[in-house]
């Protein structure tokens, strides 16, 4: 399999024990690490174990405990995901320093470990020192910087390439203007630009507006009031507009999907504190802006209302039972109305269920 972070085929005989990513812009190192599982999911028919690990919440004792640990059942191999925020993590205490030289001194041939740093790490920390110190034969170490012009254009045909589709310049140009540079961002709208699109193979300027301009906005926006007032009633109402007006179900999930998304991303970014309310605001509602008094203030109080009351529990939830929509919309028979339209049900009847609990506190 051919790693675009890499540059160059991996196989399972060469994965190294530890892949060590950092810097401005961590999508990439996401991908790589779907591209490891695809290709040990591929050459392995048993059952893989990927364990999940947040620096600021676990220490480095419990990932290196994990990764010693053969995994059970039939599992020939471990992944184990690291993951912080900029300003985390940086120092090793002598103990973890201890622990982890111990560890890659001599790694388990079971276990695969990759560690993403989101943010800068000052080249004289503990972390830095060590990692980038490891041999070239059990570490990969990489800076990944923020794309920029010819690369982040390049970036973008391998995505649609990926899709088995060509783009124009036009046409990445204005996905650029539309979304901006961040790769989480960029990937979502290419997605659903694909969906949008269909079997048509190249993807034009046209194909683009059509799909992210003022038709998908305005869409969006009625969608995106419908799901922030846990309106059921309107969500059935712009759904089946959506649906009737020859929307392909895949880009409705895509919508909702977006809704819940940009949720997500605002707590972390909050959590991580690496943007104010204000950045983020600007970031996922460009349209909206501060000269339009009235309508900024209800969308900003409204969007922070649903980012300060959900929880990542609740919205990992969400995007799972949604994933699972997805699926039955496009592996059965089953009627995609009617498996949104339940989905829709579900989600407004909890929020309203949490708006009455809380509101009796």
């Amino acid at each position: 399999m051919y790693s675009f972070l890499l540059k160059k085929e991996i196989r399972e005989d060469t994965i190294l024990p530890c892949y060590f990513f950092y810097g401005e812009e961590v999508f990439p190192a996401y991908q790589f690490v779907k591209e490891l599982e695809s290709l040990l999911t591929s050459s392995d028919a048993r059952e893989w174990n990927v364990a999940r690990f947040n620096l600021e919440d676990n220490s480095w004792m419990e990932i290196i405990d994990t990764a010693r640990t053969l995994p059970f059942f039939f599992s020939s191999r471990r992944i184990i995901i690291a993951t912080t925020g900029e300003g985390k993590g940086n120092g090793l205490t002598s103990t973890e320093l201890k622990n982890l030289e111990d560890y890659f001194s001599d790694p388990p041939s079971h276990t695969v470990v990759v560690i993403i740093f989101s943010g800068k790490i000052r080249r004289n920390s503990s972390l830095y020192k060590f990692f980038s110190s490891l041999p070239s034969s059990v570490a990969y170490f990489k800076e990944l910087k923020q794309l920029k012009d010819n690369a982040l254009y390049l970036w973008i045909e391998k995505a649609f390439g990926a899709a088995k589709k060509s783009v124009t310049d036009d046409a990445k140009k204005r996905i650029v203007e539309l979304t901006g540079s961040n790769l989480f961002r960029l990937n979502s709208e290419i997605e659903k630009i694909v969906t949008f699109i269909g079997e048509k193979k190249r993807i034009d300027l046209d194909d683009v507006n059509k799909a992210s301009g003022l038709i998908r906005s305005f869409i969006e926006w009625e969608m995106e009031k419908s799901l922030e007032n846990a309106d059921y009633g309107k969500c059935l109402i712009v759904l089946d507009n959506l649906l009737k007006g020859g929307t392909k179900p895949e880009f409705a999930v895509g919508v909702i999907a977006k809704f819940f998304r940009n949720i997500f991303l605002a707590k972390l970014l909050l959590k991580e504190k690496k943007k104010n309310k204000k950045e983020i605001f600007r970031e996922f509602k460009p349209r909206i802006q501060e000269k339009f008094q009235k309508l900024y203030q209800e969308t900003f109080r409204d969007f922070f209302s649903l980012v300060d009351s959900m929880s990542m529990e609740d919205l990992n939830e969400i995007l799972i039972k949604l994933k699972s929509v997805d699926l039955k919309i496009k592996t059965t028979g089953l009627s995609s109305q009617t498996l949104l339209e339940g989905f829709l049900f579900d989600y407004c009847r909890m929020r309203k269920q949490k708006i009455t609990w809380q509101g009796k506190g």
